[in-house]
């Protein structure tokens, strides 16, 4: 079924599992890969090749894209189908699967050949280790290398990062001059009564949330000046200012441009990478090579601020995730309707 428009669910904490969870992940992995999935519906777009696809090097190719059920990941899958298919491809669209284990199953069968999927999510969920790398080239080396043996290649990874973030509204910004998580830390201990926060309750009591994130900064904030609230409250909130001065976003998240917040970069980075890569079913790319050629550019082009805009299109504006992509990809040249 092709993907449809839906409130977004950000790539976020609860994928950052222990080794049992992973374990019992790869029960499930085997379990949803003998069920044949292979629901799906052919994309028939009229799209034909710009930057990418000259010669249609996938001409003859039959390819099954896929994603998870979230806005961003969708319109992702939905560039992967419409780069296909421009450069000659037949594909079947497979997006908007209920939740990681089932995309990722549909790779490691073969029910489905290429997804983008975060290098966060496939180095704890999927491969069970309890701490993520800090760089995130070094992250995406060890996903790729590890995966290998799962029959799964990773493509270069994307800019595009959907990770934790504090933010905060522009009024605000022009009021105390942060730009980092290390100046909110000196805000927090010169002028603490400047700094009040929204979070939700798991970023609040996970260590790879609020209580580490203030180790590592050394940020003062009392409990008594924390707010816990549901994550589309913090967005609102933070826009008014009133209530808080910064609060936990997504760093991708479409509501970040349409409220005009400014993002403070995490120049520790302590927070895990989740960036964007082609994970692709190794057999696949064996027999279709010329698909790293297609999608390393349009990879290249994902940044943080172009999901943040993508994003929006779906779920501020409430276009649909295959118009979203089409309109990008043509916009930047790499393909041309037919």
């Amino acid at each position: 079924m092709r993907g449809t428009t839906r409130t977004r669910r950000p790539v976020r904490a609860p994928w950052r599992r222990t080794a049992l969870a992973a374990t019992l992940a790869t029960v499930l992995l085997a379990s949803l890969a003998g069920c044949g999935l292979t629901s799906g519906s052919p994309l028939a777009d009229d799209v034909g090749p710009g930057s990418i696809g000259q010669g249609l090097p996938l001409k003859g190719a039959q390819l099954t894209v896929t994603s998870k059920n979230f806005s961003e990941n969708i319109v992702l899958g939905q560039i992967m189908g419409l780069a296909f298919k421009a450069a000659g491809a037949e594909v079947l669209d497979r997006t908007d699967i209920q939740g990681s284990i089932g995309a990722r199953a549909a790779i490691t069968s073969g029910s489905a050949d290429a997804m983008y999927e975060y290098t966060g999510t496939a180095w704890i969920t999927y491969m069970g280790h309890d701490k993520p790398l800090p760089d995130p080239a070094a992250q995406w080396r060890a996903v790729a290398e590890a995966d290998r043996a799962n029959g799964v290649t990773w493509l270069a990874p994307a800019s595009l990062n959907n990770t934790y973030a504090l933010a905060l509204n522009q009024a605000n910004e022009r009021r105390y001059r942060t730009r980092t998580l290390s100046d909110v830390a000196r805000l927090s201990r010169t002028r603490p009564q400047a700094v009040t926060l929204c979070v939700e309750s798991e970023f609040a009591a996970r260590d790879d949330g609020l209580s580490g994130m203030a180790r590592a900064y050394g940020m003062n904030v009392p409990a008594k000046r924390v707010q816990k609230m549901d994550g589309g409250i913090i967005y609102t909130q933070v826009s008014g200012g009133n209530s808080c001065t910064y609060g936990e976003v997504f760093t991708t998240d479409g509501r970040i441009k349409a409220m005009d917040l400014v993002v403070m970069d995490d120049d520790k980075r302590f927070f895990p990478n989740y960036n964007a890569a082609p994970e692709i079913n190794s057999k696949a790319i064996a027999k279709y090579p010329a698909i790293k050629d297609v999608l390393d550019p349009i990879t290249a082009k994902l940044t943080n601020d172009v999901a943040r805009e993508l994003n929006a299109e779906v779920d501020v504006r409430g276009r649909d995730p295959r118009d979203v992509a089409k309109r990008w990809l043509v916009e930047e040249g790499f393909i041309t309707k037919g």
